[in-house]
């Protein structure tokens, strides 16, 4: 676990990946960061924009730890303003309008279990989910669920529509893997960060 201080040094570092980035065409290297930033760890960057409520505007990460922490959030940062291919690549002017969360991951672990005691294994609030079979994988975060109100077996369907599975895929042999996340954002663009705490419903 991160601790707040250096969850904020994990969003502030996001921010100003992606701000050089858009600003210079320069990417910046992961230095003077406190010693878990050179652990591996996986880690979900996720910008959104906020008009009435939340609009996704990137969404880019690593679901496995094969990069220390650090390269990973500055990796994935640049990746989720200018190659998610759902959006149009976040332009500099944009940048004050957007709010970035990031959300660090354990290993995702298979569950191992009769595929109609799946959603008994899932916690909503607590788990994220990846789907995948031979040809495809899809990943949802944990705090995804809460967001939209999923039920277990509806997280599950959404993830294996996320892979470009039918929604029962996982009830039809697809591996399903959960894994949890520790959630940091942005109050505001640029500004304080918090621990977001989606088991309670509430931000820490």
């Amino acid at each position: 676990m991160l601790s707040e201080s250096e969850g904020e040094i994990a969003v502030s570092l996001a921010r100003r990946a992606i701000t050089e980035c858009l600003e210079n065409g320069q990417k910046i290297k992961p230095e003077d960061l406190p010693d878990v930033f050179r652990e591996k760890r996986g880690v979900f960057i996720t910008l959104n924009k906020k008009k009435e409520g939340k609009e996704l505007r990137g969404c880019i990460g690593r679901p496995y730890p094969v990069l220390p922490l650090g390269e990973a959030i500055i990796l994935s940062a640049i990746n989720a303003a200018r190659e998610d291919p759902r959006f149009h690549p976040v332009k500099l002017n944009e940048i004050g309008d957007i709010y970035i969360e990031v959300t660090i991951l354990t290993v995702p672990r298979l569950i191992k279990a009769k595929p109609k005691d799946i959603p008994d294994k899932i916690v909503i609030g607590r788990d994220g989910l990846i789907i995948s079979t031979k040809r495809s994988s899809g990943l949802l975060l944990p705090q995804v669920a809460v967001e939209h109100d999923f039920n277990s077996s509806e997280f599950l369907s959404q993830t294996c529509m996320k892979a470009g599975l039918m929604p029962d895929a996982w009830v039809e042999g697809a591996d399903v893997y959960s894994f949890e996340g520790q959630i940091f954002e942005e109050i505001e663009p640029g500004g304080k960060i918090k621990e977001k705490d989606i088991r309670g419903g509430e931000d820490r």
